[in-house]
């Protein structure tokens, strides 16, 4: 390890599907010596990239669960995830940029700023991490690295430069210009390992120029020296505009774009040297925590190795060997034989096994100083938990962790599978925050929730694979909601007597829609008319009532509940007897509010060849779809729309056989909105047979 805190970038790697994140982890590997052979994502040997460990993604050519590597460049030491492109596996891109200090945005030459772009930079925006943008696949038919630069300035907002210019392009490419140092780069050997310096074609030494002056012209803004030797006419030194430029990617109000093809073996070396010029070393970043013991008040991490620790587990795997938990340290150091505190539960730990991670592989070490990330061995805790020293009481942060949107019933096959299933859903729900289980109340089924159909999917395969369980799927069921449309009054009590004290509560009030969240409780009792403490009751009455709505039986959310007039007797009034009249008054005033029935609305952006155009529009039309915009792309267009959820099941076997399988979509969750009333009228005839049938 490098004990120069100045000398670390831990970086995470980023993009749409299909970009080339884990083939370009592959080369970077290559070239710093951590590997001595290329491997590719879908490659021929059946070894596949170092990155895609799991049986699983060698098959299907994708990332699943971000995986962390370490490797040395010009004296630096890098650390990587490389995360999932899959909306799917969001999660993985999520907790990975909480505890990343830069990142390289990947972007295809051809695709350019795709769907899946949008949402991983607002993810970057999200935690504020700097990135600096790679545009791969500058070998392909159709690549136009300067085009999806300007991508990057309309579609993104990012005050995005190019410091290079391809030599050709498509099956022509062959190298880059750096701009700033005013020299072309060519690659050769059998894996582009030799970096050749040649003059600058003449035909582009005048563009070269001009894009030069365009890069000083945007550094400038972030440096006074820089700035002043512009005005004096001095002659420009690249360390300026490489001090100015990094200034302004540390901001985050410029993005220096790199131009290459990783699977051709072009370009990487010099993305490399920007990692170590442009991204943050964890020095350069404000990391804060919070301080239990003092209202939350938000504290500054200093990143001093030689005080108490304050770290994060962002990530948990259950291994052979027990429970594999990431941690990224910002302030002390992990050392082995080390006692900490997790702040979430205030239990004591003790460290014992310290390790590396290279992919599926790990190296003991003695220690992970703050800046660092490592993992634990054979401690109990959730993702997200904190662990800091004895004498501070701190918390970092949680990461931001979306809801599920499609859930599947799962019914074990035999008393095996029964067991084996139990013991993989109790894995992969403190692996994945975003992969939730639970019983239903009334069929005894085992419910899996997740991001996608592809989610789910992938852990059905993962429990038959890894735990031999069989299991059979019901259909996929979307997650409905039901909500009200206006104001309705409630006056309701509450009266039971049976021998000895009996149960009275009377609550009055009104409910109405409350679209800013999912519940909240008013109390304007004046006068005492509901003493005090009976006050919380109520409120749990009103949540017991909200989690299963009287027409579908699904979640009722954007509901607000006033009491404002009540009554209560000196014997029989209890917490019981108010939690039930709030209860009972729900369900009766609920009918009188106009309720209705939401539906997840997805945003799916199909990326079709433009002869697909309007298959691909009727497709998504025929689905309840509503068409936002469609751009033609060089030979392919993408057409983005909103879709129902309840719509999508089956969509890419009908999409690939519409296209002749040379479409891709991608879909992630954007809102909740009311069902037309023929939906709403099928739903309710649905659920009244399932009624029938189970009585």
């Amino acid at each position: 390890m490098i004990r120069d805190i100045t000398k670390v970038r831990n970086i995470g790697i980023s993009a749409h599907i299909d970009s080339g994140k884990t083939t370009l982890t592959e080369r970077i590997l290559f070239y710093t010596k951590r590997i001595h052979a290329i491997h590719d994502v879908k490659g021929k040997d059946g070894v596949g990239a170092t990155m895609d460990s799991m049986d699983l993604e060698k098959e299907r050519g994708i990332t699943i669960t971000s995986a962390a590597t370490y490797c040395q460049w010009l004296g630096h030491e890098i650390n990587i995830i490389d995360t999932p492109g899959h909306v799917d596996f969001t999660v993985e891109v999520e907790r990975s940029l909480r505890v990343l200090d830069g990142a390289i945005l990947v972007l295809c030459a051809v695709g350019g700023v795709q769907s899946q772009s949008i949402t991983v930079d607002t993810q970057m925006k999200r935690y504020g991490v700097p990135c600096i943008a790679f545009v791969n696949k500058c070998d392909r038919n159709g690549a136009n690295p300067l085009r999806v630069t300007e991508q990057l300035r309309s579609k993104l907002g990012h005050n995005a430069v190019a410091l290079q210019l391809p030599i050709g392009l498509e099956h022509s490419f062959r190298g880059v210009v750096d701009v700033l140092s005013m020299t072309a780069y060519t690659f050769e050997g059998d894996f582009g390992e030799e970096v050749r310096q040649i003059d600058i074609p003449a035909e582009m030494k005048a563009e070269a120029q001009r894009q030069r002056e365009k890069v000083i012209d945007a550094a400038s803004l972030f440096s006074d020296e820089l700035t002043e030797a512009i005005l004096e006419e001095r002659e420009i030194s690249n360390d300026l505009i490489i001090e100015a430029l990094r200034t302004g990617t540390l901001a985050r109000k410029i993005t220096p774009v790199l131009m290459g093809s990783a699977y051709k073996n072009k370009g990487i070396q010099i993305l490399l040297d920007a990692v170590t010029r442009y991204l943050p070393a964890p020095c350069d970043v404000d990391n804060q925590a919070v301080d239990l013991d003092n209202n939350n008040a938000p504290v500054k991490l200093s990143g001093n190795p030689d005080e108490p620790i304050v770290s994060l587990a962002f990530k948990l795997e259950d291994g052979l060997y027990g429970q594999l938990t990431y941690i990224r340290v910002y302030q002390g150091t992990v050392a082995k034989g080390a006692t900490v505190v997790n702040s979430r539960t205030g239990r004591k730990i003790k460290i014992g096994r310290v390790v590396r991670m290279h992919a599926d592989q790990m190296e003991d070490i003695d220690s992970i100083p703050a800046g660092y990330i490592g993992a634990l061995f054979g401690i109990e805790c959730a993702s997200g938990d904190t662990f800091a020293s004895q004498e501070v009481n701190y918390a970092m942060t949680a990461m931001h962790v979306p809801e599920p949107v499609i859930s599947l019933a799962i019914i074990p096959k035999d008393n095996k599978s029964q067991i084996n299933m139990s013991k993989a859903l109790n894995r992969f729900t403190k692996e994945d925050p975003t992969f939730r289980t639970k019983v239903d109340d009334e069929t005894s089924e085992t419910i899996i929730e997740g991001m996608g159909e592809l989610h789910l999917e992938i852990y059905v395969e993962r429990m038959r694979r890894e735990y031999g369980c069989e299991v059979t799927t019901g259909t996929p069921r979307v997650a409905y909601r039901e909500t009200i449309t206006q104001r309705a009054d409630f006056n309701y009590t509450h009266k039971k007597q049976t021998g000895g004290s009996g149960q009275y509560g009377r609550v009055a009030g009104y409910i109405e829609p409350f679209p800013d969240g999912d519940f909240e409780f008013v109390n304007e009792i004046r006068g005492g008319v509901i003493p005090t403490q009976f006050i919380p009751a109520c409120e749990k009455g009103f949540k017991s009532a909200i989690v299963k709505g009287p027409l579908l039986e699904f979640p009722i959310t954007g509901i607000r509940a006033v009491i404002n007039d009540g009554a209560f007797h000196s014997v029989d009034s209890s917490d019981m007897a108010f939690q039930a009249a709030a209860a009972g008054a729900f369900r009766e005033v609920f009918g009188k509010a106009k309720p209705v029935i939401h539906e997840p609305i997805m945003k799916v952006a199909v990326e079709t060849p433009s002869d697909f155009h309007g298959a691909v529009m009727g497709l998504l039309n025929q689905r309840r779809g509503m068409i936002l915009g469609a751009q033609d792309e060089g030979l392919f267009s993408v057409i983005e729309s909103q879709v129902p959820l309840a719509e999508m099941f089956g969509f890419s076997t009908v999409l690939r056989s519409a296209t002749q399988g040379q479409a891709q979509f991608t879909m992630e969750f954007a809102q909740y909105r009311q069902v037309p009333q023929s939906v709403a009228e099928e739903l309710t005839a649905k659920a009244a047979k399932q009624k029938r049938s189970a009585a």
